[in-house]
């Protein structure tokens, strides 16, 4: 008809399946054109009417889609598609709680519950109303008992209200009537990782993978549940399992690595962690994991290489500036190790070990001037934390300014009195000072 403009008589119901055809293939634009010629040869039809609403809410007409939806409400005000849509309409207008008020009037009329009581329950949801989401969810498992995206749905509903008691009870219920339900003992299982008992996690995948040999997530639960109990050589069995089940994942080989490295068998762990990188090149986690191995075997240079890989992901994460520190520190690199600290500082991690790191090289180079300026920034989030008054002394010290280093040397002493020997390590010459040597014979003359 469309290619040939001839007219063609269809049945309301086939114009209805030819739009539908053409909704699930995205071609909207055809569907338009159907319900055009349709309404042409079925102008009351209702059937079509709503599929026009349909696409007017797709393309964003609410107004006039809302209008339609009166005039077919005044028709047939029994038909429950009416109300449904009239509810997908206050929905994307995050009218949530009118779209809920008109579900419930369709709830009434329909045949199909379950579907209204999820739609219901999705609105709850988009409400942040867990307990009511919950409750619908559950009244649709009350009608089909094998929904599983509503039985997921409840879960989820749990976990958002730290109800973990709860949902284990509420499974465990539902296993009663079901107790082949892979699904249901997955998700029991999960519950009970959540609260730490891992022996019972692991009894519920247990029986997850024995009713369904198939299924990955079960097999990947479980593994990870056999690492919490330290049963690394079966929890690498589980993972490898995952495997051979499905396509590989970057998750998969981390944690086998991880496993590996626990067993101290490192060699194995870096195998691992490289297939997880070879993988997905952008797990930052990891280039780290094997940072951290090849810097236990002493290998810097090459640890330096695989650091640079995760700060290239992830610029923003202190931790890899800490250890981009430590390589460089190891190495002798010492402008890239204050670049390491201040890019730590600069992200907000104000540890204690990062001001003092950075000061120590500062003073190391020579730039005692930055390294007072960075350490007077420290003292005042580290008032009373003797690492940095020691430091502080000893520069003031250096620069003749007696009075200030006395003042901080005595509050070093006061803090800690044994952490002095520092100023011998990092200023030996400062340590030799009469007015430095005197002071400390003092607080220890008092200890005594």
């Amino acid at each position: 008809m469309l290619k040939t403009n001839n007219v063609y008589f269809f049945d309301s119901v086939e114009f209805e399946e030819i739009i539908h055809y053409y909704i699930d293939s995205g071609k909207n634009s055809l569907a338009k054109k159907a319900i055009k010629l349709g309404l042409r040869q079925h102008p009351n039809s209702i059937l079509l009417k709503l599929l026009q609403a349909e696409l007017m809410i797709f393309d964003g007409e609410y107004d006039v889609a809302s209008s339609l939806l009166r005039e077919l409400q005044a028709i047939e005000p029994t038909n429950e598609e009416i109300y449904v849509q009239q509810a997908s309409i206050l929905s994307k207008k995050d009218n949530h709680q009118g779209a809920i008020n008109s579900l419930k009037i369709a709830l009434v009329y329909t045949d199909d519950e379950a579907d209204i009581l999820s739609m219901i329950g999705m609105e709850f949801l988009y409400l942040d109303n867990f307990e009511e989401a919950r409750v619908s969810f559950a009244k649709c498992l009350e009608v089909d008992f094998e929904d599983y995206s509503s039985l997921y749905n409840v879960i989820y509903c749990f976990d958002m209200q730290n109800k973990h008691e709860e949902a284990i009870e509420y499974i465990n219920n539902y296993l009663n009537k079901d107790p082949y339900s892979e699904v249901a003992w997955h998700q029991l299982g999960r519950q009970y990782f959540i609260v730490e008992n891992y022996s019972e996690a692991l009894r519920a995948f247990d029986y997850a993978v024995l009713i369904d040999e198939y299924f990955v997530g079960a097999y990947l639960e479980k593994a990870k549940t056999l690492e919490q109990l330290k049963e690394y050589k079966e929890a690498i069995e589980n993972y490898k399992i995952t495997i051979d089940l499905d396509d590989p994942t970057s998750f998969v080989f981390l944690r086998i690595g991880e496993c590996y490295e626990n067993l101290n068998k490192t060699s194995l762990a870096i195998q691992y962690y490289k297939k997880a990188v070879h993988e997905d090149p952008l797990l930052d986690k990891g280039w780290l994991a094997i940072t951290q191995l090849i810097i236990a075997k002493g290998d810097y240079n090459k640890a330096l290489f695989y650091i640079n890989k995760a700060i290239e992901i992830d610029d923003k994460n202190s931790l890899y500036w800490r250890k981009y520190a430590e390589i460089n520190l190891k190495l002798n690199f010492f402008e890239e190790t204050v670049k390491a600290f201040e890019n730590c500082i600069f992200l907000e991690d104000f540890d204690i070990a990062i001001w003092v790191g950075l000061g120590d090289v500062l003073c190391y180079l020579g730039d005692f001037e930055d390294a007072l300026k960075n350490l007077l920034k420290a003292k005042k989030y580290f008032n009373d934390f003797c690492e940095v008054d020691y430091r502080l002394s000893c520069i003031y010290y250096m620069y003749k300014n007696y009075n200030k280093g006395e003042e901080y040397l005595r509050n070093g002493l006061s803090i800690d009195f044994e952490y002095h020997i520092v100023i011998k390590d990092l200023f030996p010459e400062i340590f030799k000072l009469k007015e430095v040597t005197d002071i400390i014979n003092e607080f220890k003359n008092t200890s005594l």
